[in-house]
């Protein structure tokens, strides 16, 4: 299983840039390897990506969900074995450090090459920039979502 940490600090209040992250529905406005994410129910999403040219499909559970601080999930059906976490650390009350730890399972020779080299790593690292352009250009969350999940 290949392990990504990728972290990024963005201009907007914790708050912000947690309930813009709960807007699954929203992420193929800047994540560019995401085509469509369409919530099932307040924990289930169907997830249609584009990897290395390849698409896929999968659903995934929310595990674990608390406001302003995480959001957990792992893939429960579908073309990708995957689980991750997402943090939401409040620096100041205009900062916010946003980290993903994702654990997956590469498939294949290009997955499993692309994992060894990094490249995933990398990935994550490009598309949290793109996040933290959104949501700083936008200034505030497009919604948001403040349920708990334990």
């Amino acid at each position: 299983m290949a392990n990504i940490t990728q972290s990024i600090d963005v201009e907007v209040p914790v708050t912000t840039a947690y309930n813009q992250w709960t807007q699954l529905e929203e992420f193929p406005q800047f994540l560019s390897f995401v085509d469509t994410v369409t919530q099932i129910d307040d924990v289930t999403n169907r997830w249609v990506v584009t990897i290395g040219g390849v698409q896929r499909e999968f659903l995934t559970k929310i595990t674990e969900q608390h406001p302003d601080e995480r959001v957990a999930w792992n893939s429960v059906d579908g073309e990708v074995d995957h689980a991750g976490v997402v943090t939401f650390h409040r620096l100041s009350d205009t900062t916010t450090r946003v980290t993903v730890q994702l654990d997956w399972n590469p498939e294949g020779l290009r997955e499993k090459l692309g994992a060894v080299l990094g490249i995933d790593d990398h990935a994550v690292k490009k598309e949290l920039g793109e996040f933290k352009s959104f949501i700083e250009s936008r200034g505030g969350e497009t919604g948001s979502w403040r349920g708990d999940v334990a």
